[in-house]
Parts: structure tokens; C-alpha cells; sequence
């Protein structure tokens, strides 16, 4: 019998702007990108240079820290450019896409008679590993590392995620075949919703389902793990995006790369919000061409809460771990009568400062605007509030400004990853960069 699992705190942000479920054709893009800053934690190497010729599964770059770990092309073609920024960091490799796609030809598999050991090295020679990650630390994996065990959350529910259960259809093998093949490795654990309808996300074999009950940041992975086994000091867990496990699933059935994903284009300023099935790499600008109202916007590669400003070439294309592409005002041309005092019926509220709360559910347009200077924390439990997790959100943030490593460790810094925060920073009034100050925390504890 499948265990559900109630979770009481969180917070459901609606935005306009969702996407319907119909799909688009995505117009075709001459380049394609790979970005090293898609993995967390990975120190690239190029291992191409400039005008060579690729396929889809040829490896471009490798982790500096485990050069076993590749990362493979998402298309073939020839090698056009390595963008380098600051002191040479690699910013992308562009691939120029040519008409008739190649792929290396892995071999098809039977995962049900493979070994956990068989499983890694195929990842691993087709520069899949990669999107593996590992907790402690919220970084791409240690191919040599045990872990205790794999998770994976199918459910998404940040505003405006993409629904994992509609990119499914259809690919219910892959996501078996993915989901077996995890499973050599270590005892595998699948997350979904209480709203998922789909027969098969219920009844996936070699794996322990759960279903959570709440609102988000209940489909977080680490709301997930916290919640069925929390990770204590020196075990390591693997978690894996679900997108990914169809990676994996194509890869052992098809015997080759396939990095198409169904990605969500939606926010208030997208015109039509729809979905496209798009490859890893595909430039952002190509996926928005026409379909973006007029106006200062910011897109954004992800949800509003976790996503990244599209800003340069370091993220302009669609990453390796995205599920959407959004467009939401930027807000610094809003000129408001006597600002923040002004009583609202619009605007979203936590705290019912605003007269919306009154109207019932609806969908907000909200823009970038923070709507305030960064000041001093203020404990007042609201971080509890929307972070169903056992630990003591205020006190570890506090832990981590002061880089007092012994208080990180007893409150709970081996279990989170900054998206754990998101909505704590969403509902922060101090307006603190949460997620900015989770992520050097965890740094610190791994050069400690």
C-alpha cells in the first residue's frame, strides 16, 4: 500500500500565466548550448576544441574533480565556440547544429538483469552521470560514493512549475526503465502528489512510492527525504530530477542520448503559456520568438522562486535540471500612489496586509520587485511557517552568517539545498537572499 505522507506548513503562490496543457512546436534553433553552471558543484574541463565535429552523446566537458564524469552534446554538429567570462571560467560550449542528427550508439540494454556497478559506468560513458545529484551539499555526485539511498520527486509545485505528470504521457517505459535501473544501485524512493491522476506514477515498480499531501514546498526532494528518511552526518543520499530518469530511460532502451524535455513556457507576460519539447541547450530566445508582451520583463531560466535571470550567456539557454521558462514585469517602472501603504484588492499578501485575501483564490500577477532594503533579522517564526522540515530555519541561517560550522551541523545544514528556501525567502521580511546564503553555507561545510 502506497503511504501518504500530510504536510500541514508551506505556502501555494498562484501566478497568472500557467501553462495550459497543449503543446507547441518548438521552432527549430541553428546552436545549442551546454552549461557547466546547469551542474552545482562541477569544475569543468573542455575536452573539445573549437571546429570539431560532434554527435549527440559525445562528451564536451568533464568534472575537473571526478574526470570520469563527462557531459555529452545534446545534438551533433561542429564544435562553434567555448564562452569564457571572468578569469576564463567556461560559460557554455556552443554546438552549431547540423541538418541530419547523429547520435553514438551505446547498445540498447536490459536493465532487470544489470548490476548497480553496470548501471553507473553505462551513465558514465554516455556523460549522463552528471545529473545525478548527491546530498549532503546539493552537488552533481561522487561516482565512487555509496549511497544509502535514491530519491526522486515527481512532483512539481512551485508557481508555475511544469507538470511532470503531463510530460509522462507517453513515456512511461523510459521512466520504468530509468526508475529500474536506479534501483541496482540502491533502495529507490518516488515522491509524487496527491493530485496525480496517472496510474502509472502510482504503480511503478522497484521503487517505494509515497505520496505527499501539502502545499509547497512539498514536491522539494528535501522536504521529501527529510520526511521519509532524514540523512545524518556521514551517509550520502542520490537525488535525481525526474526529467533525468527519462535520460536514463531512453538511454538503457533506445542505446543512445536523448536530451529532449517538455518545458513549461508560462508567466503573466508569456502571450500564449503553453508547453514545447525542447532539447538541453536550446536558446531561450528561440522558445520566447513572438510570444512575449511587450514590456520590461525578466525572463527567467525556472520557476519565479528558483529560476535564474536569463542575463548572459551563462544563461541563456535551457539548462540541464530546467522545467520552465517564465516571463513575469520586472515592476522598477511601477509608479505607485504613496507605495506600500496604499490598501490593495490586487496584490498578493502573506500576511493579509492587503484586502485580497477577501476575494478568494485567484491568480496574482506578481513582479520582481523585492519592495525593500535588506535589514536585520527578525525571528518571528515565519520561516517555520513554510518549510516542513524538522529543523530550526531561523537559527541556521543565523549559524551560517556567523560561519559557526559546529551550530550548522546540529541544526540540519547536511539535509537542505538553498531551493528548501525559497519560500522562506519569498516570506522573508527582512529580505535576506536566502537561498545566496544556504548555498555558501553548504560551500563552506565542503572546504571545511
Amino acid at each position: 500500500m502506497v503511504k501518504t505522507i500530510k504536510l500541514k506548513r508551506g505556502l501555494d503562490i498562484n501566478l497568472a500565466g500557467v501553462a495550459a496543457r497543449n503543446k507547441k512546436l518548438a521552432p527549430s534553433a541553428d546552436r545549442y548550448a551546454l552549461m557547466p553552471s546547469s551542474f552545482t558543484g562541477v569544475v569543468p574541463k573542455v575536452v573539445v576544441k573549437e571546429g570539431d565535429e560532434v554527435k549527440a552523446g559525445t562528451c564536451l566537458f568533464v568534472n575537473k574533480n571526478y574526470p570520469e564524469v563527462g557531459f555529452s552534446s545534446p545534438v551533433s554538429g561542429v564544435v562553434e565556440a567555448i564562452v569564457r567570462g571572468d578569469r576564463r571560467k567556461v560559460l557554455a560550449v556552443v554546438v552549431k547544429s547540423d541538418r541530419k542528427q547523429d547520435s553514438v550508439d551505446y547498445g540498447k540494454k536490459n536493465v532487470s538483469k544489470m548490476s548497480g556497478e553496470e548501471v553507473v559506468d553505462s551513465l558514465l560513458k554516455a556523460g549522463l552521470f552528471g545529473y545525478v545529484n548527491q546530498r549532503p551539499f546539493d552537488i552533481s555526485a561522487n561516482p565512487s560514493g555509496t549511497p544509502r539511498a535514491i530519491f526522486v520527486s515527481a512532483l512539481r509545485d512551485m508557481p508555475l512549475a511544469a507538470d511532470f505528470e503531463y510530460e509522462l504521457e507517453g513515456q512511461e517505459h523510459y521512466f520504468q526503465a530509468g526508475l529500474t535501473a536506479l534501483s541496482k544501485i540502491a533502495p529507490t524512493y518516488l515522491g509524487i502528489g496527491k493530485k496525480h491522476t496517472s496510474k502509472a506514477l502510482h504503480e511503478m515498480a522497484d521503487v517505494t512510492t509515497t505520496i505527499f499531501d501539502g502545499p509547497c514546498p512539498a514536491g522539494n526532494v528535501g522536504v521529501q527525504i527529510n520526511n521519509i528518511s532524514p540523512i545524518n552526518k556521514g551517509e550520502i543520499v542520490w537525488t535525481v530530477e525526474p526529467t533525468a530518469v527519462l535520460f536514463f530511460g531512453r538511454l538503457f532502451l533506445d542505446g543512445v542520448v536523448d536530451l529532449r524535455r517538455t518545458v513549461a513556457v508560462a508567466g503573466s507576460q508569456v502571450k500564449s503559456p503553453s508547453y514545447m519539447d525542447v532539447l538541453v541547450g536550446t536558446p531561450i530566445s528561440t522558445i520566447l520568438k513572438d510570444n512575449v508582451i511587450e514590456g520590461n520583463n525578466r525572463i527567467i531560466n525556472g520557476n519565479p522562486l528558483t529560476g535564474t535571470p536569463v542575463t548572459d550567456d551563462a544563461t541563456a539557454y535551457i539548462g540541464a535540471h530546467t522545467s520552465e521558462v517564465t516571463v513575469i514585469p520586472e515592476g522598477d517602472d511601477a509608479d505607485e500612489f504613496v507605495g506600500w501603504i496604499m490598501p490593495r484588492v490586487s496584490q498578493f499578501s502573506v500576511s493579509r496586509s492587503y484586502f485580497s485575501w477577501l476575494l478568494g483564490k485567484r491568480a496574482y500577477t506578481i513582479d520582481a520587485r523585492v519592495k525593500g532594503g535588506e535589514r536585520h533579522m527578525i525571528m518571528s517564526g515565519e520561516y517555520d511557517k513554510v518549510l516542513p522540515m524538522d529543523i530550526l530555519p531561523e537559527y541556521l541561517i543565523k549559524a551560517i552568517i556567523t560561519n559557526d560550522i559546529d551550530k550548522m551541523e546540529q541544526l540540519g545544514i547536511y539535509e537542505v539545498a538553498p531551493e528548501d528556501f525559497a519560500l522562506a525567502e519569498f516570506v522573508c521580511s527582512s529580505k535576506l537572499e536566502l537561498q545566496k546564503i544556504v548555498r555558501e553555507g553548504i560551500d563552506l561545510m565542503l572546504n571545511a
